[in-house]
C-alpha cells in the first residue's frame, strides 16, 4: 500500500523540451534535435520541385523516342518516384537535396546512419501517410509524436533531426603570450581563456568591465587588464614564450 507521502506527489510530467537523448553501447550521450513538421514540409516541397523538373526534362527528351521512350519513362518516373529519396538519404548520409538545404537529416532512432532497410521502410510507407489527401495522417502523427515522427518514420525506427554544424576553433585577440603571474586554478584558467574566447563578441565597455574583474586577483591594473588577460590566455594554450 501507497504511504500518505507517495500518494500525495503530483505525477511527473515530461519535461518540455525537443531535444532527443541516445545513450550509445559505449556509454555516451548523444542529444538530438528533432526537425519540427514546417522544417520538414519545407525540404519535401524542395525535393518534389527537384523530381518534378528531372521528370519533365526526361519525359521531354523521351518523347523524341516515340512509344519505346514512353514505356522507358513510365519505368524511370517509378525509380525516381520510390527510389530519389531511397539513394539519397543511404548514399548521402541521410540527406536528400531538400534536407540538405534545410540542414537536415534522417538517422537512425540511436543515431546511427540510416540503412537501406528503414530508408525503404519510411520511404514506401508514405502511401499511408498521405491519406486521405494532402499527407492528412502523416500531419496529424508529425504533429503528435513527441519526435514529430510521421507514420513512416514510426514504422522504421527513425527519426529526422538537425545537422549540428562544426565548432569551429574561436579566435583570440592577437597578444603577445604571457605566463600567469603564479599557478591558476582549473576554474581561473576557464575564465580567463573565456574571456579571451568571447573578447570579440562584447562590446569595449563589456571588455573593461570582466577584464578589471578577473585582473584584480592577478593584482594587474585595471588600464593592462584586458591586453595582459589575452597574453595570459595564449600562455595557457601553450604559446608562452
Amino acid at each position: 500500500m501507497p504511504s500518505r507521502s507517495s500518494a500525495s506527489l503530483p505525477p511527473t510530467q515530461p519535461p518540455l523540451d525537443t531535444r532527443y537523448q541516445v545513450e550509445t553501447p559505449e556509454g555516451i550521450d548523444l542529444h538530438l534535435r528533432p526537425a519540427g513538421l514546417v522544417p520538414r514540409a519545407l525540404a519535401f516541397a524542395i525535393d518534389l520541385a527537384i523530381r518534378g523538373l528531372i521528370l519533365i526534362l526526361m519525359f521531354i527528351v523521351l518523347g523524341l523516342l516515340g512509344q519505346f521512350g514512353m514505356g522507358l519513362g513510365t519505368i524511370l518516373l517509378f525509380l525516381v518516384t520510390w527510389w530519389y529519396m531511397v539513394l539519397f538519404e543511404v548514399l548521402n548520409q541521410g540527406r536528400s537535396p531538400g534536407k540538405q538545404m534545410l540542414g537536415l537529416r534522417v538517422v537512425h532512432d540511436d543515431g546511427t546512419p540510416i540503412g537501406w532497410a528503414a530508408s525503404l521502410t519510411r520511404n514506401l510507407l508514405r502511401f499511408v501517410d498521405i491519406l486521405p489527401f494532402g499527407y492528412t495522417l502523416g500531419i496529424i502523427s508529425c504533429l503528435n509524436h513527441p519526435a514529430f515522427k510521421r507514420l513512416g518514420d514510426i514504422a522504421a525506427g527513425t527519426l529526422v533531426v538537425y545537422r549540428d554544424a562544426p565548432l569551429s576553433k574561436p579566435q583570440l585577440a592577437a597578444a603577445e603570450p604571457l605566463p600567469a603571474p603564479f599557478p591558476l586554478s582549473l576554474d581561473e584558467q576557464r575564465a580567463i581563456l573565456g574571456f579571451a574566447e568571447r573578447g570579440g563578441q562584447l562590446s569595449a565597455a563589456r571588455r573593461a568591465e570582466l577584464a578589471a574583474l578577473l585582473a584584480e586577483p592577478l593584482q594587474v591594473p585595471a588600464e593592462q587588464a584586458e591586453p595582459r588577460l589575452n597574453g595570459i590566455a595564449r600562455g595557457l594554450l601553450g604559446n608562452a614564450p
